[in-house]
């Protein structure tokens, strides 16, 4: 009985691929860069178009004080709510809209959607647009077999990834609008991925004193207060490197420098200069003692430069997602679907990246991420120009999601950990 639903959901996922891929080609059409971060548009349309699939979606609107506060523009997150026989988990399918702008470099139009070659091109093709498709038509494979089901699928889609999430998934979490019990959030690759790193990202000023170049003596130079600085956050990754992780596919933490800004003009001592930087924590490291140890470390050197002040200001502090107990019967099943669809073994791992799945966690529901993407992150040219996803992988990742919905949705859940 299983093996024979199992085939009829690959059947019907091979039937209707052409139009997985159309969908998905709708979606990439309409932008969501972020910044800006105009992202209404894009959940009006996605409702459109699954409601042409007999899908409902709740529109839940974050209210424009708030999301302008954080430097957007417009947020609707979506929720699709199918409920089957009472007695069997709710369980969250969840992906993420929003996504940073396309850069240079790219021989594709980042919102064409095109195919090429067995690949659909185009920004937030990969990450994570890709995984609104695998999970609308996952759902709507397993609804297909028109067997007899217990517990409920939601489609969470979502449009604050990029900033944090916290107007994304934690503002559903934080109004009480879903409550799985299980989750799956949208993948990278083909690995099933149970833990995550956090996040700290500092913005620091310096601040000293323009003056003519003419007469530096009258100024103090922050930008040179800026090169030590910066002189002593690349040398603490010495210090990092030496912190190692016990999760697989997590090394150490690291800190980058991703962006400068300072003076005036080329004949002018330069008065100020803003830092940005990004500190990856290990899930095995405290962030409150992470933060003070940057700002620390941030503080002495400047000390080091007279007469220049400096202000540190949080960003973002995006905690680690840790190994759960729980999700022992979600992991297994996803691993061996995903051995059986692909054909080759599927390692369970951590991952360096940061993602909303640490929301649903910090709430109690386990969690994996898995979804449409190459054997490694890197291969699919995610955040760089010519994004793009292969549609084998899509067509496999929908696969394996919708055997696990079945797998869950039909049998009893035993939530024990793995």
């Amino acid at each position: 009985m299983t093996s024979t639903a199992y085939a009829a959901l690959d059947a019907w996922i091979d039937a209707h691929f052409d139009d997985e891929v159309a969908f998905l080609q709708q979606l990439v059409r309409v932008p969501t860069d972020t910044p800006p971060g105009d992202n209404a548009p894009h959940a009006e349309r996605t409702a459109e178009l699954l409601a042409a699939f007999g899908y409902e979606a709740e529109a839940h609107p974050v209210p424009a004080e708030q999301v302008q506060a954080c430097g957007l523009q417009s947020i609707t997150n979506l929720i699709v709510r199918r409920r089957f026989a009472a007695g069997g988990p709710t369980i969250a399918l969840n992906a993420h809209g929003d996504v940073v702008p396309p850069g240079e470099g790219w021989t594709q139009d980042p919102y064409g959607g095109a195919v090429v070659g067995g690949r659909l091109y185009g920004r937030a093709s990969a990450v994570s647009k890709s995984d609104f498709a695998t999970y609308t038509f996952a759902l709507r494979a397993l609804e297909s077999l028109g067997g007899p089901l217990a517990g409920a699928v939601e489609l969470h889609f979502t449009y604050d990834e990029e900033f944090g999430g916290e107007l994304g998934p934690g503002w559903l979490l934080q109004h009480e609008l879903t409550k799985p019990d299980l989750l799956i959030a949208a993948g990278f690759s083909h690995q099933v991925v149970t833990a995550h790193n956090g996040c700290l990202q500092l913005e620091v000023t310096l601040h000293g004193l323009a003056s003519h170049a003419a007469y530096p003596q009258t100024g103090v130079d922050a930008l040179q207060a800026a090169t030590r600085l910066l002189a002593a956050l690349y040398a603490h990754n010495d210090v990092l490197r030496g912190r190692r992780s016990q999760v697989a596919g997590i090394t150490h933490p690291y800190l980058n420098v991703g962006r400068i800004e300072g003076g005036s003009n080329t004949n002018v001592v330069p008065g100020k200069v803003v830092l940005k930087l990004d500190r990856r924590m290990i899930p095995e490291e405290d962030a409150a003692e992470v933060e003070a140890e940057v700002r620390a470390l941030i503080e002495a050197a400047v000390a080091a430069s007279p007469g220049v002040r400096v202000e540190i200001r949080r960003i973002l502090l995006a905690q680690a997602l840790k190994p759960q107990a729980g999700n022992g019967t979600l992991v297994a099943a996803l691993q061996r679907h995903a051995e059986t669809v692909f054909g080759h073994p599927v390692e369970v791992s951590g991952t360096p990246l940061y993602t909303d799945v640490r929301l649903y966690g910090a709430r109690g529901v386990p969690a994996v991420i898995y979804g449409a993407g190459p054997r490694t992150v890197l291969e699919s040219n995610a955040k760089r120009a010519d994004e793009h996803l292969e549609l084998a992988d899509l067509r496999g990742a929908t696969r394996v999601v919708a055997r696990t919905l079945f797998d869950l949705l039909s049998a009893p859940v035993h939530r024990g950990g793995a």
